[in-house]
């Protein structure tokens, strides 16, 4: 939007800049004209809208000055009155018609160049550090085309460019939100966390933002221009954060606003130094009866994630290793739950297999947070896909898997039900490996409603997310479920019954009783059929003998049994009735999970 007052210039200025000479005959005001996209140093299409006192109104102008991308506030050279109305008038008109919080970047443009031999930049230079609206003056000449090309270019590079979010000009230093937005970007880009950017990082930064490595001389010149202007800004011949950021500086300083938004803009940054909606949440399209899981790909980048931040390679992460993880995200989203959501270590600190677990978990039940947290970790940029969506592979419909009678799925959900007391909670640790005596020191603050781990099925490793029902109806579905009673409670059975008959008998959902705490005196339940005649009337198989009350870790084989059933809900009851079915299916899992874990720690050594 081109404002100023009478007889400086503006309309002359856009018919020498379309026409590429100065017009004989001038009118008041400028058709509004739109120069496309494929003419223009920054691709993009820019509409050039001219104002004129005698042929416009008040309202119209301030209809003008809220839809401006940019304003050029036109003055001439050689007339003095000219000059101080840019801040006895213009510019305060401007700025009582908009929010302080989204100003409008301000060029101010110095027509008329030709009529005089002095520059007016002395007067303007006060004005510029006055106002850090402004992003910069130009003089200019509409008659003899002084830097009209350049005046176009500057206003386009102040809608994309701003400096205004970047830098302070009055503290000459960069602003909070971009060191914040810069410093997780340096983070991202440090692939090994060892607070420097080696060679073959910067490169693969370069090339990420400006699709070409530096050459070697090239990346030894950045270095040196860094060593000697600020100390510790580089070291182990690497640049340090405080390097990166004083680079940064330096571009802004010298003009160069594009190097820094070309950057910031890669890794998803909006005008307002935000995270892009669209980059936090691309489109993923999730069909009825279908689920979401971490494919192949994803598993190996947070992994990559994991190795980088278990500094003393214990194939765990401390408190401190998760808060140094999670550094590149506005919050900490994983609370104290989490420890008792997955494994963790003798510490209480969330093991690599829990780690991986709890990133499945996430996937599973809210794959909209997942895209959101792999956004912050850089997923897209570090495994060079078009978005987060790549990381998710949706599964095929239910129904599909029941005709075929076999599942690609690798997570299956079991819903635990059963009476108050009947030992609910109990199961959903037991299957972290926690035991009465662990369970115990839970702070009932820190208890979770889900547990997830892996286990072994024909040797194939699987999840199972174990889900805890409190209130009845609710969310139900699931690949199958286990209903708890208390063998010592007469009246814990009945509760069982009365849910299986009312939710499951007629569902094609698999259903599993646990006689829980076996342990105990085995109390005649109070219903009309025992609870393994019941099971046999209903075709489940017999009622699943389990207690945590041991020295050792709680067995784990009643989950591999879960997982089956969820895996092959097609079977006959009789089929899973037969002990060789169990047995086949279970085989091997102890030793798949050993070797899983040699092998991981067998990756460690070769790093």
């Amino acid at each position: 939007f081109f404002w100023g007052g009478a007889k400086v210039g503006k309309t002359s200025l856009i018919m020498s800049l379309v026409s590429e000479e100065f017009p004989d005959d001038v009118p008041l005001r400028a058709e509004e004209i739109t120069i496309p996209a494929d003419v223009t140093p920054e691709r993009v299409p820019t509409h050039i809208v001219d104002y004129s006192e005698a042929e416009q109104s008040d309202e119209q102008l301030y209809q003008e000055i809220s839809k401006a991308n940019v304003i050029c506030i036109v003055y001439s050279v050689n007339n003095k009155k000219s000059i101080e109305k840019v801040t006895s008038h213009w510019i305060p008109l401007i700025n009582d018609r908009t929010d302080k919080d989204s100003r409008v970047p301000l060029i101010l443009v110095g027509n008329k160049s030709d009529l005089v031999e002095h520059s007016s930049m002395e007067t303007i230079l006060p004005i510029m550090n006055q106002y850090s609206d402004i992003e910069t003056c130009v003089e200019c000449s509409a008659k003899n085309l002084k830097n009209i090309s350049e005046l176009f270019y500057y206003a386009q590079k102040a809608v994309l460019h701003p400096t205004g979010p970047l830098y302070c000009p009055e503290e000459k230093e960069m602003k909070p939100s971009c060191i914040k937005s810069l410093t997780r970007i340096f983070k991202v880009s440090d692939l090994d966390n060892d607070g420097i950017l080696n060679d073959k990082e910067l490169n693969f930064f370069q090339r990420t933002c400006f699709n070409m490595p530096l050459a070697p001389q090239a990346l030894e010149d950045v270095k040196n221009v860094v060593r000697k202007n600020i100390m510790d800004g580089v070291e182990d011949n690497g640049l340090t954060l405080k390097g990166f950021l004083f680079l940064h500086t330096l571009f802004i300083q010298r003009g160069r606003h594009e190097t820094t938004w070309t950057v910031l803009r890669r890794f998803g940054y909006d005008d307002d130094l935000e995270l892009h909606q669209e980059y936090l949440f691309p489109l993923l399209k999730i069909p009825a009866d279908c689920t979401t899981e971490l494919n192949h790909n994803a598993y190996l980048f947070l992994q990559s994630v994991f190795d980088k931040h278990d500094k003393d390679r214990d194939c765990a992460l401390s408190p401190d290793e998760v808060k140094d993880l999670f550094k590149v995200f506005p919050y900490m989203p994983w609370g104290p739950d989490v420890n008792n959501t997955v494994c963790t270590n003798d510490q209480g600190w969330i093991t690599y297999q829990g780690y991986l677990s709890q990133w499945t978990l996430t996937t599973y039940l809210d794959v909209q947070r997942c895209l959101e947290y792999l956004g912050y970790l850089g997923y897209s940029i570090i495994c060079e896909q078009e978005s987060q969506a790549a990381a998710i592979t949706v599964t095929r419909n239910k129904r599909i898997d029941l005709q075929k009678k076999q599942t690609q799925r690798s997570v299956f959900r079991c819903n635990i039900l059963g009476a108050r007391g009947s030992g609910k909670t109990s199961f959903l640790q037991a299957f972290l490996g926690r035991n009465l005596l662990k369970q115990r020191k839970i702070r009932e603050d820190h208890k979770s409603f889900y547990s997830i781990n892996t286990t072994y099925v024909y040797g194939q490793e699987k999840y199972l997310l174990v889900r805890l029902c409190i209130s009845l109806p609710e969310d139900l579905a699931c690949d199958v479920v286990c209903l708890v009673y208390d063998v010592n409670n007469p009246r814990s059975f009945e509760y069982c019954a009365k849910v299986y008959k009312q939710y499951f008998m007629d569902s094609k959902t698999p259903c599993m009783m646990i006689a829980s705490k076996s342990d105990l005196h085995e109390a005649r339940q109070h219903y009309s059929l025992t609870p393994l005649d019941f099971c046999r009337k209903n075709k489940l198989h017999p009622p699943q003998p389990w207690t945590c009350n041991t020295v050792d870790a709680p067995n784990k084989d009643l989950y591999t049994k879960l997982t089956t059933m969820a895996m092959y809900p097609h079977m006959a009851q009789a089929d899973l009735k037969s002990s060789t079915f169990w047995l086949r299916a279970s085989v091997g899992a102890t030793v798949f999970a050993v070797l899983g874990f040699a092998m991981y720690r067998a990756i460690l050594k070769q790093r």
